[in-house]
């Protein structure tokens, strides 16, 4: 049975992980035979926000501790990843991907991410082993990856964007996933476009059965 390692960045989309996209996620891998282990980095959230007000709180939230909610308490801590480990890696998007993960929301092209992160990224892409992204989470790929091509949607700016990093975006809609081939990486567009929770259990289950595709190659 394939395992995935999927890493999430806290709970909720304005300032973490999007939960439609991370529960879908886990759905997809569940329902096509698959195993999953959730990790998330033990650091502080950029900020938090209230949902339903839309405005910021005064108070500080864990990232490991708020990516448990969704979990259900089965997690680790990316510290504790270890690549050879798993078959895949998975990266739902939400905004706590752009500000929790790393700082694209403050520096755009010119962002860092997260060094635990970074090693996951890049200690799995060394093995050669398939990574996934929804979402904004491919933009970690593009500044990791050099002259990678992925997904974010149809929008000029996520082309521009990921030009100045070295990196292709290929418009897509609901359901699409884009195949790096010869880097090993999966993306698909998600609530970067308008979006109903259907279309991304679609395009959820059609980024991790591509890539159980080609696990089974």
């Amino acid at each position: 049975m394939k395992k995935f390692a999927v890493i999430l960045a806290g709970c909720g989309n304005i300032d973490g992980a999007e939960i439609h996209e991370s529960v879908m996620t886990l759905l997809a891998i569940d329902k096509l035979g698959a195993q999953y282990r959730c990790f998330a980095p033990d650091v502080y959230q950029h900020h938090v926000v209230d949902h339903y007000r839309k405005k910021p709180m005064p108070e500080l939230r864990n990232v490991l501790v708020e990516s448990a909610r969704i979990a259900r308490g089965d997690i680790q801590a990316l510290s504790e990843y270890k690549p050879d480990d798993f078959d895949a890696l998975v990266m739902p998007g939400g905004m706590g991907a752009a500000k929790n993960l790393c700082d694209y929301h403050k520096k755009g092209a010119a962002m860092k991410v997260n060094p635990e992160v970074k090693a996951a990224i890049l200690n799995t892409f060394k093995l050669h082993k398939p990574i996934g992204a929804l979402c904004i989470a491919p933009v970690m790929l593009a500044k990791l990856i050099p002259q990678v091509t992925i997904t974010m949607g149809a929008s000029e700016d996520a082309e521009k964007i990921t030009a100045t990093m070295g990196a292709t975006n290929i418009r897509s809609t609901h359901g699409d996933v884009v195949i790096d081939t010869k880097n090993n990486v999966f993306t698909t567009p998600c609530y970067m476009l308008d979006a109903t929770i259907k279309d991304i259990a679609e395009g959820a289950e059609n980024l991790i059965a591509a890539i159980l595709k080609k696990l089974g190659e």
